[in-house]
């Protein structure tokens, strides 16, 4: 049916690659250095990067470029790591915060496919009812095959049913959609404030330097009642905003990880609704009806001697 969501291939995890990176920087080698080394080491997202860089896109160019592949990640990495060479911040430290957020999300996105599974597999299953209805009158040798397509009320009945099986199938999809998480990785521009201040910097300039980072990742921009939340605790409190954002970052990837366990239980509940306003109609017209119908053409009809 199309209707799991499934990996499109096996691409390696960003955050694998970005905590590798991180011991590499951490050890004193260069940037480019250490990309060489993972593309030695036979990572294949590093060798496409130093492709490119070898090809004279700058360096956060190329990691950028590898989001045009299909895994938005890495534009929040390239802003990441442009945010923090602007502002003189750790890099080995800001690829390991970036890595951890985008573990997580991850991790969420598995834990929606896990609760979305089940409802998903049972809706697809459903679907083949009509079809198993046609089966069984032809393994009760009746002809449903001959009365949907040889008569008028038969016509009837097998456009009515698929015209409900469409239904039910974009319906199911539509609910299916529903249940999925956003895309992009949730607390993703507190994540990215946090870098720009771990430079030193004033929340004016970090919201400048994120500003530069924009054609890079759109959540470098994305400001929102929450960081501005906790941009003004952290004045009123006096404390610094880096571990405050990053705790506001942190506790939005966990309450996005609980609300996609919600949508995936509460998806089995919903996928009741295509089933029996769709799917058993179509069962009952395609597969229940033919049958009626072709022993009702099959019985010969009594007659009596005056």
């Amino acid at each position: 049916m199309g209707m799991i969501a499934r990996r499109a291939d096996a691409r390696p995890e960003p955050s694998a690659t970005l905590l590798s990176l991180a011991v590499l920087l951490h050890a004193g080698a260069s940037p480019a250095a250490s990309w060489r080394h993972l593309a030695e080491n036979g990572d294949p997202v590093a060798q496409r990067i130093v492709q490119r860089f070898d090809d004279g896109s700058a360096l956060v160019a190329a990691i950028a470029a590898e989001g045009a592949g299909g895994d938005a990640s890495w534009g929040d990495v390239a802003a990441a790591w442009e945010a923090a060479e602007t502002v003189g911040a750790p890099l080995a430290e800001t690829l390991r915060a970036v890595a951890s957020s985008l573990r997580d999300a991850s991790e969420l996105r598995d834990d929606v496919r896990v609760a979305l599974a089940e409802p998903m597999a049972s809706a697809r299953l459903m679907m083949w009812l009509p079809l198993l209805g046609v089966v069984v009158g032809v393994g009760l040798g009746l002809d449903p095959l001959g009365v949907l397509f040889g008569t008028t009320l038969g016509l009837v009945c097998l456009t009515a049913g698929l015209a409900l099986i469409v239904l039910a199938r974009w319906w199911t999809r539509r609910l299916v959609r529903a249940a999925q998480p956003a895309p992009g990785t949730p607390g993703m521009h507190e994540e990215l404030l946090a870098v720009a201040l771990s430079g030193g910097v004033s929340v004016a300039r970090a919201r400048d330097v994120l500003a530069g980072c924009d054609e890079w990742s759109g959540a470098a921009t994305r400001s929102g009642e929450e960081a501005d939340r906790v941009l003004a605790l952290s004045r009123a409190a006096g404390v610094p905003a880096i571990e405050l954002l990053r705790a506001s970052a942190a506790h939005a990837r966990h309450r996005a990880r609980i609300d996609g366990r919600l949508r995936g239980s509460r998806l089995g509940t919903r996928l009741l609704l295509p089933m029996g306003v769709c799917t058993l109609p179509a069962f009952l017209l395609l597969g229940v009806a033919p049958m009626l119908l072709s022993v009702l053409t099959a019985t010969p009809i009594p007659t009596f001697a005056g």
